[in-house]
């Protein structure tokens, strides 16, 4: 492979180690501009199908089809609809059909240009299209660059739960602009920062305490931002590098998501109520607290947990979600569909304290279910 071009002053590379399969993460402001470029240097001669949502195309398409371009490399865009909702078959079945249609072959690559929701569609569509396509990562939510655009993962929702259709199909690039994250709503801000504080409650507690002294500056950007993000993605690259495909250690990368993705699903996955970093936000702290219930941890952990998250601005209770949710029996069938489920046994990410989460095999339902009756409540 052609060597990348030279690093630019403030940027940060994280490394995913994976033999041959291995990949740089590039985090830093400008990226946008400089895409062609990168893109060139590794992969001389591609092609590409950008997938992206018409929001983000609005703000930063021009800049990236002009990018390639200068680079020599030939894109041809697909808009899909913003929101969750467009994880789905029949998109998918829409961006297999560009890709297709544009004459790639396996060589080429998919390029997505957006947050999860893009990433995990394109991802999972790369990785079916020629029995398998390049593909490259261009996350403009912080959400996705500090987790899902990271690690493999790709897929789409069902009607029995979130990202339950997928596959594993890594990456060959991600470039993380930290200059585009200017451009989101406040809210969306907020939900991605769940996920970076996770990485600090699962077995970085220095992580989160500097999190804890230092998140109005990661808000601001600068240095203090990129410095987050790149600590977030070393944390999940070596989570990746040691646990491809989830078979042990790479699920306590979970924290707080099977809690959260029953509420997504109880939610009819309506980003007006909820969006999954917000999920995420709340299923951390019900696994702090049922942590503390079940007299693994202490109950000042989890509180801790809670007015650093509400401190932040995210939601931190069940009762912060707008409407009337689905009845604890619902959100229990939820629970039984989650990808961590083994042989109908419940399998959820606890914790002994900040930073000491472990994997919890054969959680009793009955405490599920009490535990969440009473916090529907309260």
């Amino acid at each position: 492979m052609t060597q990348p071009v030279s690093q630019q002053s403030g940027e940060r590379v994280v490394h995913v180690e994976l033999g041959a399969r291995g990949y740089d993460i590039v985090i830093g402001p400008g990226l946008l501009a400089r895409c062609g470029a990168e893109i060139a240097a590794r992969r001389p001669g591609i092609r590409c199908a950008i997938v992206t949502d018409r929001n983000v195309a609005a703000v930063h398409l021009q800049a990236l089809t002009a990018s390639l371009s200068a680079a020599g490399i030939e894109a041809v865009p697909l808009l899909l609809e913003p929101g969750e909702k467009t994880k789905c078959f029949d998109e998918l079945v829409h961006v297999c059909d560009h890709v297709l249609g544009a004459r790639l072959e396996r060589g080429d690559a998919v390029l997505a240009l957006g947050g999860g929701v893009i990433g995990d569609l394109a991802g999972f569509a790369a990785g079916i299209v020629r029995r398998g396509m390049r593909f490259i990562q261009m996350p403009t939510s912080l959400l996705a660059q500090v987790d899902s655009s990271v690690g493999g993962k790709t897929g789409i929702n069902a009607s029995h739960g979130k990202n339950l259709i997928g596959v594993f199909h890594q990456p060959d690039l991600v470039l993380a602009d930290t200059d585009v994250l200017d451009t989101l709503p406040i809210r969306e801000f907020r939900a991605g920062y769940a996920e970076m504080a996770k990485y600090g409650l699962i077995d970085r507690p220095a992580f989160f305490a500097w999190l804890e002294s230092n998140w109005r500056t990661v808000f601001s950007g600068g240095d203090a931002r990129i410095h987050a993000i790149a600590e977030s993605c070393r944390a999940k690259a070596e989570v990746v590098a040691a646990d491809e495909r989830e078979g042990g250690a790479r699920a306590l990368l979970n924290l707080g998501h099977t809690f959260g993705h029953a509420l997504e699903a109880a939610t009819q996955y309506d980003s007006r109520r909820l969006v999954h970093g917000e999920g995420v936000a709340i299923g951390m702290v019900l696994a702090h607290e049922f942590s503390a219930r079940m007299n693994l941890a202490s109950p000042d952990d989890a509180a801790r947990v809670q007015r650093h998250l509400d401190e932040v601005g995210l939601p931190t209770r069940m009762t912060d979600i707008e409407g009337e949710l689905s009845s604890t029996d619902i959100l229990m069938e939820h629970i039984a569909q989650d990808k961590k489920v083994k042989r109908g046994a419940l399998t959820f990410i606890l914790t002994r304290g900040i930073g000491e989460s472990f994997i919890a095999d054969d959680v009793p339902q009955a405490e599920v279910f009490r535990f969440l009756e009473e916090k529907r409540a309260s």
